[in-house]
């Protein structure tokens, strides 16, 4: 078989650069070895908070938040071609401090982020309550990013990957050997379906991605780390916009459904829910919002972030030509997906990134040689 460009995954990531690259015109194949959408991008909170989760600015921040403001088109763009919603709400963020350390911390951050020139609102622990009754009575104030947003990664996925296959890609289930390096250059992989030659190779494989033979990476790029997370029904909706404390976050569905997490583990592939984890979870909600006791829990699950060394994804073109990136997201793949869907693309067809893709290249983790497993 002989393609224009193979992409190895079709989480949310490999799904997404799938759809821009055949909007563009290019043959692609994307390989993946179960169900599109399955694995981490299914088990995610989808958070859309460059505030909270990029702590100050730099470029790990405005990679965030380049991505954040290309969601609502993104959105609408993958709704029309798929059918589907992707229960993208707006409402903002709110981070809660629960003591008055916590509150100075808080407030401490704001002022490097206003100096900046970055949108936060500090508030009190009364217009904190205003804007969400059924937090804890212990909060002692927040933060409040006002034009975040959260989506539903299960409906997400689903949809882009309709949206892809509609456009062209074409997606075939299967183990991937390894990347084939020819003449210096990928050139291919080798697959349960034989070899696929192309021009180029997207590493989309989330936290297997080590696991590729040909990789271009230095051992320890991406790794996996466990999350485990607890989903509650509350009847009415007892919150409205996503929550984060210090030590987790509640995650609010238009419907009532709340989401709990989340656990940071250091167990490799091993997919459990844990008592241990469960509790934690579940002790970090309940310290957000007491009510939350009374509420049914109606699901449990956990996956594997695809962590790099630095938190910040590994993207873009790498020392081997024809292998691109879009990996190591670590915990934040549903809010990048827009930005790396974009970004990659542009990589991959010699066209401007949207971003400067030099901050999360893989040369800044010591990326080398191929590793000689994946030569042929």
């Amino acid at each position: 078989m002989k393609t224009d460009v193979v992409v190895v995954g079709a989480g949310l990531q490999g799904a997404s650069v799938a759809l821009r690259l055949a909007q563009a015109g290019k043959q692609v194949v994307v390989l993946e070895r179960a169900v599109p959408g399955a694995e981490a991008s299914y088990a995610a909170g989808g958070i859309l908070s460059p505030g909270v989760e990029a702590l100050e600015p730099g470029p790990f921040y405005a990679l965030c938040a380049a991505s954040l403001a290309r969601y609502p088109a993104f959105a609408r763009e993958v709704e029309a071609a798929s059918g589907m919603w992707v229960g993208l709400r707006g409402g903002g963020t709110l981070e809660i401090a629960v003591d008055d350390p916590e509150a100075r911390l808080l407030a401490g951050r704001a002022e490097k982020l206003h100096k900046a020139g970055l949108a936060v609102e500090v508030l009190d622990d009364a217009e904190v309550r205003r804007l969400e009754p059924g937090v804890s009575p212990e909060t002692r104030g927040a933060l409040y990013f006002a034009d975040e947003a959260s989506v539903d990664p299960r409906l997400l996925g689903r949809a882009v990957y309709v949206a892809a296959a509609r456009a062209g890609a074409r997606f075939v289930t299967g183990k991937v050997e390894r990347i084939v390096h020819a003449g210096g250059r990928a050139v291919g992989v080798d697959h349960d379906a034989g070899r696929i030659e192309a021009d180029a190779v997207v590493l989309a494989a989330g936290s297997w991605s080590m696991q590729v033979e040909g990789n271009g990476l230095p051992p320890g790029a991406v790794r996996p780390v466990r999350g485990q997370i607890a989903l509650l029904d509350t009847r009415p909706p007892l919150l409205s916009r996503v929550v984060f404390s210090a030590n987790g976050y509640v995650v609010p569905r238009a419907d009532g459904r709340i989401l709990c997490g989340s656990t940071m583990e250091e167990v490799g592939h091993e997919k459990a829910v844990t008592a241990g984890g469960l509790r934690r979870v579940l002790d970090i909600a309940l310290e957000i919002a007491p009510a939350l006791a009374a509420a049914p829990v109606v699901e449990t699950w956990s996956n594997f972030r695809p962590a790099s060394p630095d938190g910040s994804p590994i993207l873009g073109a790498g020392t081997v030509p024809g292998l691109y990136y879009a990996t190591g997201h670590t915990r934040n793949g549903i809010l990048l997906a827009p930005v790396t869907a974009d970004a990659v693309a542009a990589a991959v067809l010699g066209t401007p990134p949207p971003v400067d893709l030099a901050p999360f290249s893989p040369a800044r983790l010591g990326a080398g040689r191929p590793q000689a497993a994946g030569r042929r």
